[in-house]
């Protein structure tokens, strides 16, 4: 490690590896770092990502895809459900991943591409000088590091610290971070090509229950419920220990997950002098899903590209810098957050009633493309007393 960077990136997850990879392949000087003694562990994400958004960034590799997706199912409260699936293709719409293979899949990348790569190296607080952020103090193996960068990537993950530490507000209100857990289950009989995706008020308060395939007779299972719903005996996982007891009951369960995910909107600032926050730090999770995989390495890369572009005309203020905030929100991605958000804080408000209500009127959808917003727009179709109750849904769509 040494003492100074063009880039220094803090965490070594998808939004982080696709920041370093980028930097690093504009020819800068590159520093990940990551807390953890090993990348990709431990796994705190249901692995689920789109076919196209992954291709985005990485060809396809069988020795981290574990499941290819060709559809997907939705269940209401009283277990009347609805199919999902393209229109006349047989072909994969998303993946289950391998994130223990995948994310250091991306690291290597980086590494490949010049980056250099530390792991076990925490950033315990940041370098201010005459009242600018200049670089981070490191932790590793019990010796004390101080790393200058131009500009430092905050790649760190729901529990992001150092953005607020160099003075960013990164607060959760509690009721917009999900607490989730999830069991990886072993011989069970499930379809390995399709989600599932179960909705109750009552089951999975603000939250909702998923099933993804992780091959032959093994998927994970979890759920996420808000924060604002937890307590004793009802936490994420007593919820999910009452479904898997009723649908699972033989399974056997291999692996214990526990962890948040935000689903509040994005940071009201994601970049500072010298410094850019990318993927789940940016609180750049979808509000509706959880899912950030595609959204980390968006940002990522972006972040990458935006620190090649000031360091190179010398500019690396925040005015020079909000040029990623500018482009991010104005990307399909920015667009659909602020959407989801909206859209999310309408169904909340359904109780079981409604939720089976809406079910009901349901049936089976072939679709061009499986998105939020197409899936939205035939549900609404199919529940027009959804625009009477709560007009504001349209204007979010």
């Amino acid at each position: 490690m040494k003492d100074s960077y063009d880039v220094l990136v803090i965490g070594g997850g998808p939004a982080g590896a696709t920041a370093a990879k980028t930097a690093a392949e504009a020819g800068l000087s590159v520093l990940l770092i990551e807390k953890r003694p090993a990348i990709g562990v431990p796994v705190r994400c249901a692995e689920g990502i789109g076919k196209q958004g992954l291709c985005e960034f990485i060809e396809p590799d069988k020795k981290w895809i574990c499941a290819e997706l060709k559809g997907a199912f939705i269940a209401g409260p009283d277990g009347s459900k609805f199919t999902l699936k393209k229109n006349s293709s047989d072909e994969a719409l998303g993946y289950v991943l391998d994130r223990k293979i995948f994310d250091r899949e991306l690291v290597w990348k980086a590494v490949e591409a010049g980056a250099e790569v530390q792991v076990h190296a925490r950033a315990s607080a940041p370098i201010i000088i005459n009242g600018k952020l200049q670089g981070a103090v490191i932790q590793q193996h019990g010796i004390t590091h101080e790393v200058r960068a131009k500009i430092i990537i905050a790649a760190d993950g729901v529990e992001s610290k150092f953005a607020k530490w160099a003075g960013i507000n990164t607060t959760v209100p509690l009721g917009e971070l999900e607490t989730c857990a999830q069991y990886i289950i072993n011989d069970i009989d499930i379809d390995e090509t399709t989600a599932q995706f179960h909705v109750s008020a009552a089951n999975a308060p603000l939250g909702y229950i998923w099933v993804f395939p992780k091959g032959k007779r093994c998927a994970n299972v979890g759920i996420g419920i808000a924060g604002t719903k937890s307590g004793e005996g009802h936490r994420a996982r007593d919820y999910l220990d009452k479904f898997v007891k009723e649908n699972f009951q033989n399974g056997k369960i291999t692996e214990l997950i526990v962890g948040g995910v935000s689903v509040c909107k994005p940071l009201e600032s994601t970049c500072a002098d010298n410094l850019l926050i990318a993927g789940d730090a940016a609180r750049l999770s979808d509000p509706i899903t959880g899912g950030g995989i595609y959204n980390a390495m968006y940002s990522g890369k972006l972040a990458g590209e935006t620190a090649a572009e000031a360091i190179k005309s010398g500019d690396t203020s925040k005015t020079a810098l909000s040029a990623y905030e500018r482009k991010w929100r104005m990307s399909p991605m920015g667009i659909a957050l602020i959407r989801n958000y909206a859209v999310k804080e309408v169904f909340i408000t359904l109780d079981d009633a409604k939720l089976n209500s809406l079910f009901h009127s349901m049936t089976d959808l072939d679709l061009d493309e499986i998105n939020v917003k197409n899936l939205l727009l035939k549900i609404v179709k199919s529940n027009p007393w959804l625009i009477r109750e709560i007009p504001t849904l349209m204007r979010s769509l």
